[in-house]
């Protein structure tokens, strides 16, 4: 071999010496995190403005805080990127002061023109939050989102042409004027649209009319979409450090909403640089919240580490947290058992009963503002025929799906809203639901009367769940109740956790399961799901009368009034059943007894900014517990 050819080969040998040193070291474990918690699926986005589950509401807290942050333990509203605020006599306006120490991940300053810009993206039809309802309270916030307007309103025309030649995914150049008329016209406000039509609008710009249509190509009059001026909307910066919300009408709970995460603010220059969802990618996201996102192994964990420029690190206990995606509850309890993590947000309903004697200083169930139910797609044959629905829900013995799966103390639903509100009426006890209680003569009954009797002629009906043990145990004992009562098939389906949503968000399921854990301690926060056109409404069902009395609670003064309303309003829902309320819920958490700032509450929710880990009382309690 010449001498140049040994040469090549001696640093090729080290060349892959060196290469190999690089991978072993890449593939070093990750170092344990200070907490570590499962926090089941995988999310679906960070993003704030179009998350809508559970799983993903524990992360959005964590990176991301809003005008202000919920008491971990009382749930009261508490300062969070705004230092304080004043609230006008009539209860309409709400003066926030923007902190000063204020900041992005990015050490950038956060400002009252980012609330005002993050809300406007929210309300943006093309953002297509789901959630957006939350920001209805605020004056015109509803119409600036369905984009209907009358004539003479002011109005912006977003074009196709970016600013300033900036991305494409950047919002448009927006043009101004005072809006004429529109072809075809609107459909009424109780009258939503399926699918809408193409329409040119006629606006008058400098005293000159222009038609514009929406969904154009580029040229004279293609632009994206024509919306209210969103001057005219309840959200303005005033300067820096003063944003002044105008609410359309007194809302008690409008402080705790602003500690949702809907209404967090997002960083602009990040999203106008890289779009959505790409903005989301853990090498380009900036947030303003105690932690940042650090990693992100898909199906396998997230980890957030502390914020250098979170005003209120100090407080932050926690350098680093783990969570883990891991969807079998028994696979999480096996990790928690072993001390692999510090807490699990629920547990195998095989064994709940089981865990609490055994582990009563870990585990204490406590009720919360939680409804399972399942949703019905009423646009689908044979569940359009209420009669079909009420069959149904007669033919479910509730009480045997909490006394043989669940088994950690829910208590069967003959409504949406859980009877935990005081002064909420008629709910008092189980006795006082309204959708009825089991009776499968009746439901046989109206199954006959339907045109099914005996469940002849009835198609088989898929019944469809999330990736989860005691999903997948309900589903099933609701198919042998179903068919032992009313002699109908059922399929019960399971989807991992995407692909479970998007069935749902685009009607695209017979009947599905679903739970909701209210946003804020109010009966609004379930009965707003349902009205028409509702984000979260999920389920087809419409209903002029529904509307009208959540409207009318929305604006009502009168607590007293205002309950009965919503009361109301739901007698209609369990009248025309377009959901099967099944059980209230109880917490089941389980957290080691060193982990701090975990405090039980009405809406099981936990920041993990506030908790800590007290590392003497770990060390002591594994070294009790041999780590069992």
């Amino acid at each position: 071999m010449p001498p140049f050819a040994r040469n090549l080969v001696v640093w090729l040998i080290l060349a892959m010496c060196v290469a190999a040193t690089v991978w072993a070291v890449s593939f070093r474990p990750t170092p344990k995190a200070d907490f570590t918690f499962v926090n089941s699926a995988e999310i679906q986005s960070v993003d704030p403005a179009v998350i809508t589950g559970q799983v993903e509401g524990r992360i959005s807290d964590a990176l991301f805080e809003g005008l202000t942050s919920w008491d971990p333990k009382t749930l009261a509203p508490r300062p969070g990127m705004a230092e304080s605020w004043t609230i006008s006599e009539d209860k309409l306006t709400y003066t926030f002061k923007i902190r000063p120490d204020a900041k992005w991940s990015d050490g950038s300053p956060l400002t009252a023109h980012d609330f005002e810009w993050s809300h406007r993206r929210t309300l943006d039809p093309q953002t297509a939050s789901e959630y957006v309802y939350q920001l209805f309270y605020v004056k015109n916030a509803e119409k600036y989102a369905s984009g209907r307007v009358e004539a003479g309103d002011r109005v912006e025309i977003e074009l196709n042409t970016p600013p300033r030649g900036g991305p494409l995914h950047a919002r448009g150049e927006v043009l101004k004027g005072k809006f004429v008329s529109v072809t075809p016209p609107f459909p009424k406000a109780d009258e939503p649209e399926k699918k809408a039509p193409k329409r040119v609008y006629i606006v008058e710009i400098d005293g000159h009319r222009r038609s514009f249509e929406p969904g154009k190509g580029d040229g004279d009059g293609g632009c994206k979409q024509v919306l209210l001026d969103f001057a005219e909307v309840g959200c303005h910066a005033l300067d820096d450090s003063t944003y002044e919300i105008t609410l359309g009408y007194p809302t008690a709970f409008f402080l705790s909403l602003t500690g949702m995460y809907t209404l967090y603010p997002v960083n602009r220059p990040c999203i106008d640089e890289y779009g959505f969802p790409e903005w989301t990618k853990v090498e380009y996201l900036v947030t303003n919240g105690p932690y940042r996102l650090k990693e992100r192994l898909l199906r396998e964990r997230i980890r957030l580490v502390k914020s250098d420029t979170y005003w209120d690190r100090e407080h932050v206990k926690l350098d680093t947290i783990d969570a883990l995606v891991i969807e079998s509850e028994t696979t999480a309890l096996n990790l928690y058992l072993k001390g692999e993590v510090d807490w699990i947000p629920s547990v195998p309903t095989t064994i709940v009963k089981q865990l609490i004697q055994k582990y009563s200083r870990e585990l204490t169930p406590t009720p919360y503002f939680q409804a399972y139910f399942y949703r019905i797609n009423v646009t689908r044959p044979p569940l359009d025929n209420p009669l079909v629905r009420r069959a149904l829900v007669l033919a479910l013995d509730k009480r045997a799906i909490v006394e043989s799966v669940t088994r950690a103390g829910e208590t069967p639903a003959r409504s949406l809203v859980p009877p935990v509100i005081k002064n909420y009426p008629g709910f008092t006890s189980y006795e006082s639901g309204m959708c009825g209680d089991f009776d499968p003569v009746e439901a046989q009954k109206l199954l006959a009367q339907a045109g099914y009797p005996g469940g002849r002629g009835l198609p088989k009906i898929p019944l469809l769940y999330n990736s989860d043990e005691a999903h997948k145990m309900i589903a099933e004992l609701v198919q042998r109740q179903w068919k032992e009562n009313l002699g109908i098939d059922v399929d019960p389906q399971n989807q991992e956790w995407s692909a479970y949503l998007a069935a749902q968000n685009h009607l695209d399921y017979s009947i599905c399961r679903a739970g909701w854990i209210g946003d804020y301690f109010d009966p609004a926060t379930f009965l707003g799901m349902f009205v028409t056109g509702g984000g979260n409404n999920e389920t087809g069902w419409s209903n002029a009368r529904y509307d009208e009395l959540m409207r009318n609670s929305d604006r009502e003064p009168d607590p007293t009034k205002r309950l009965r309303l919503m009361h109301d309003a739901e007698e209609i829902l369990m009248r025309e059943l377009p959901i099967i309320p099944v059980y209230f819920g109880v917490s089941k958490n389980m957290v080691k007894p060193y982990v701090h700032g975990l405090y039980g509450n009405v809406l099981d929710v936990h920041p993990l900014g506030r908790l800590s880990v007290d590392r003497d009382e770990k060390t002591e309690f594994l070294k009790s517990e041999g780590s069992r």
